[in-house]
């Protein structure tokens, strides 16, 4: 739809600025409801969270805990600047649990070119991360992304591991990241719902969970707030 309405316009940032203006209505989630995902996630010592997401919650759930994250844009069109003084910083390259590090890799709503939202972007998106492989100096991923990626295990929550975009992603990523699948990884999946039987759906959660176990990537089967209502259980109290 993205790539439609781009070739309508003519001009793919009027689509994203109409793409913000529409997602910019409302306010953030209640990040103190305990099974609300960003709010407890915020709590854990993570230092370093990525995600596809266009808006600033998981900012604004670590600023609510009490954090100071800092926040950087992935630069995967040549348009884009590579934040030098961010990644020179200690803040860039050794981000902590009390000042983490928050890495959009699909862009902002507060920087609408940066968005990856058409088919045009996404393939651009992909090659770029491709190519990363060949550079000296790593502008997609900067050292503290990378060593997120490679050196600790990861959690994808919100993410439809039959989508396309999600495996060509998360596949690009494997070859362009040596080791990225050492690490044992934990995906949030909703259980299939087609109109089968009892037998067949726990099938296809076998023939799922048996594909992805490929790239060492556990599946818990069920809702975000039903994964965070289990962790938090599992944890106890969380800091």
């Amino acid at each position: 739809m993205a790539q439609f309405a781009t070739m309508k316009y003519g001009e793919a940032v009027y689509v994203k600025k109409q793409v913000c203006a529409e997602l910019g209505v409302g306010g953030p989630p209640d990040f103190l409801d305990p099974l609300e995902p960003h709010g407890l996630l915020a709590r854990f010592p993570v230092p370093v969270y990525l995600t596809t997401n266009y808006d600033d919650f998981i900012f604004k759930s670590l600023k609510a805990v009490g954090k100071q994250p800092n926040t950087a844009l992935c630069p995967w069109n040549e348009g884009m600047e590579y934040d030098e003084e961010l990644f020179g910083s200690e803040a860039g390259w050794n981000p902590h649990r009390d000042a983490p590090l928050v890495y959009h890799l699909h862009g902002s709503l507060q920087d609408p070119k940066s968005m990856v939202l058409a088919e045009d972007d996404y393939l651009e998106f992909l090659t770029s991360l491709a190519a990363e492989g060949g550079r000296t100096a790593p502008r997609m991923l900067p050292p503290a992304i990378l060593a997120a990626l490679t050196q600790r295990p990861l959690l994808f929550i919100g993410y439809s591991l039959q989508d396309w975009t999600f495996r060509v992603m998360f596949g690009a990523l494997l070859r362009a990241v040596p080791g990225i699948n050492r690490r044992r990884n934990v995906s949030v999946q909703l259980v299939p719902t087609p109109d089968i039987t009892r037998a067949e759906m726990q099938e296809m959660q076998r023939q799922i969970a048996r594909y992805y176990e490929q790239w060492r990537i556990s599946i818990f089967w069920g809702t975000a707030a039903e994964f965070c209502a289990e962790l938090r259980r599992r944890m106890g109290t969380v800091p």
